[in-house]
C-alpha cells in the first residue's frame, strides 16, 4: 500500500486527531503517503437538538463507515468515546491509541470550581452523564444544553450565555485551550465517558493491509482499560441516551474498574468498584455492570429511556 485515506470529520479536533494519527503512521512508514479525506456528518450538521434526540454518536460515523464501504476512504479516526458499543458488521476498531487525559474540565471565566459557583448558575452541558453527576453535586445549578464543536462552545461561554460549561480536558488540550481549564473533574469522585480521551481508527474488517498497518499504532494497555469500560457499557445497553460512567486503570497484571449510573433529573447515582485480571477486561466490565444493576441502575437505564 502506497498511500492510506484517512476519512475525518471537519471540526478542529477531528482534524488535529486525523492528522495526529497520520504523523504517526508516516513515523512508523517513512514511505507511506497519508491523506485526509474530510467529511461533514449528521453529527455536526444538527446542532439544534442534543444529541439523543437525533440519533446518538453513531451519526458522527454514519457517513465515514459509508465513505469506506465507497472506496473513497480506507480508514477513519475516531474519539473513542463517540463509538457506539458495537460496530456495524463489517468493520473493525484495528488500533486505539495511548490515552490522553480521561478527566472532564470545569470550564468558566470567573469561578474556579462547581463549588465556587453561585446558586442557580448556568452550567452548559449536552452530555446526560455530565448532568447526572452536576445535579448530584448541585441541585440548584441550571442545566442547560450545549452543542457544536470546542470553538463554538468556548465562544458561548465567552457571550456569556453561561457561567461555566463541562468539556473534555483531553480536547481543549488537543487544540491549545490548556489554559482555559479551570479544574479537572477526575476520578474517584468524577468520572468520565467510557473511553474518554482516547482515539482509535477503525477500517473494513475485510481490509487486512489496512488493519496491519494501522496496528501498529495499537497501544495495549489503552485497550485494556477501553474494553472493561466499553464491556460495562456494553453490558448496560449504555449510550448517549443513558448516563453512564466508567474508569479503568491497569497496573501491573491488575485492573481497577469504576462504574457509575445517574438521573440526569434528580441528581441520583448508583457507584460500583472492582478489580480483575488484565487479561480479562471484559470479565471485569461484566462484573461491575452487575453491581450496578444490582443497586437499581436498570431502574434509572429505564427513566433515561
Amino acid at each position: 500500500m502506497d498511500t492510506l485515506r484517512i476519512a475525518t470529520r471537519k471540526s478542529p479536533l477531528a482534524l488535529w486527531q486525523s492528522e495526529h494519527v497520520a504523523e504517526r503512521l508516516r513515523e512508523v512508514f517513512p514511505g507511506l503517503r497519508v491523506e485526509l479525506v474530510p467529511m461533514s456528518t449528521r453529527g455536526d450538521e444538527v446542532l439544534d437538538r442534543s444529541l439523543a434526540a437525533i440519533g446518538g454518536k453513531g451519526l458522527f460515523l454514519k457517513e465515514l463507515e459509508l465513505a469506506m464501504l465507497r472506496g473513497e476512504a480506507d480508514c477513519a479516526v475516531h474519539s473513542l468515546k463517540d463509538v457506539p458499543m458495537e460496530l456495524e458488521p463489517g468493520f473493525a476498531l484495528p488500533a486505539i491509541l495511548a490515552r490522553a487525559d480521561y478527566a472532564d474540565a470545569f470550564v468558566s471565566n470567573h469561578f474556579d470550581d462547581i463549588a465556587a459557583l453561585p446558586q442557580g448558575a448556568r452550567v452548559g452541558t449536552s452530555s446526560l452523564r455530565r448532568q447526572a453527576q452536576l445535579r448530584a453535586l448541585r441541585p440548584d445549578l441550571q442545566l442547560r444544553d450545549l452543542r457544536g464543536n470546542v470553538n463554538t462552545r468556548l465562544a458561548k461561554l465567552d457571550a456569556g450565555e453561561y457561567d461555566a460549561i463541562v468539556l473534555a480536558c483531553a480536547g481543549l488540550q488537543r487544540l491549545g485551550f490548556d489554559a482555559r481549564i479551570r479544574s479537572r473533574l477526575q476520578a474517584p469522585h468524577w468520572l468520565p465517558a467510557p473511553a474518554q480521551g482516547a482515539v482509535a481508527i477503525e477500517c473494513r474488517d475485510d481490509d487486512l493491509a489496512t488493519r496491519e498497518l494501522c496496528a501498529r499504532l495499537d497501544d495495549s494497555a489503552t485497550r485494556t482499560c477501553a474494553e472493561a469500560e466499553r464491556a460495562m457499557n456494553r453490558a448496560l445497553h449504555g449510550s448517549c441516551h443513558v448516563p453512564v460512567a466508567a474508569f479503568a486503570q491497569l497496573s501491573g497484571e491488575h485492573l481497577h474498574l469504576s462504574g457509575l449510573v445517574g438521573s440526569a433529573s434528580e441528581g441520583r447515582l448508583v457507584r460500583a468498584d472492582a478489580e480483575g485480571r488484565g487479561d480479562a477486561p471484559e470479565c471485569l466490565g461484566l462484573e461491575v455492570a452487575q453491581m450496578l444493576l444490582e443497586q437499581g441502575a436498570g431502574e434509572l437505564i429505564g427513566e433515561a429511556d
